[in-house]
C-alpha cells in the first residue's frame, strides 16, 4: 500500500510539474478554443507494466461545430497496474494562437504530459498534456476522467490523435 501511495505522490507532482499556466496567468496568449473529449475503444487497451496503449475516439466541439477525431492514448514510461473498462475523459482546449478554427482538424498531432489513475470498482484520472505541432496546443483536464475497473497508474502520459473522416 506505501508503494501505491509514492506512485501517486510521484504522479501527481509530475502532473502539477507538467500542466502548462493557465490563460489567466499567460493574459492574452492562451486561449480557451472548445471541449474535447475521448472514449477508449472497448477491448484495445493493452498493458505492458511500465507502457500502456488504447485506441480512442474523440470529439471536439467548439462554436456549435463538432470534429471527429481517432488515435490512441497511454502511459509512455510510468506504471499501469489498471484494468479498466468504460474509459471516458475531456479536456479544455487552450491554444497560443487564434486561428484553431472548427473545420481545420488543427487537433490532429501527438500531446504528452503527467496522468494519474485509479481505480477499485468506479475509478478517476486527470491528465494535463501538451503538444499538437505547430498550434502549441494545450489540453486541460475539464472534469476528471472516469472508468470503471481495477487498479491505478501513472506516468508519463501520451494522447495521438487525427482527423476520423
Amino acid at each position: 500500500m506505501k508503494t501505491m501511495s509514492k506512485l501517486l505522490s510521484a504522479t501527481a507532482i509530475a502532473l502539477a510539474v507538467a500542466t502548462p499556466a493557465s490563460p489567466a496567468a499567460e493574459g492574452s496568449a492562451g486561449i480557451q478554443v472548445g471541449i474535447l473529449t475521448c472514449n477508449v475503444v472497448p477491448g484495445s487497451r493493452v498493458n505492458l507494466l511500465i507502457r500502456s496503449t488504447a485506441d480512442v475516439s474523440c470529439t471536439y466541439e467548439n462554436q456549435g461545430q463538432t470534429e471527429k477525431y481517432k488515435g490512441e492514448t497511454g502511459i509512455a514510461l510510468g506504471l499501469d497496474l489498471s484494468f479498466k473498462d468504460d474509459e471516458k475523459f475531456a479536456f479544455t482546449v487552450i491554444a497560443a494562437s487564434s486561428d484553431v478554427k472548427p473545420g481545420a482538424y488543427a487537433l490532429a498531432g501527438k500531446y504528452v504530459g503527467g496522468t494519474a489513475s485509479a481505480n477499485a470498482g468506479v475509478g478517476i484520472s486527470a491528465s494535463a498534456l501538451v503538444g499538437g505541432g505547430n498550434k502549441n496546443i494545450s489540453l486541460q483536464p475539464l472534469a476528471l476522467g472516469t472508468s470503471t475497473g481495477l487498479g491505478a497508474s501513472g506516468g508519463i502520459g501520451f494522447l495521438y490523435i487525427e482527423a476520423a473522416k
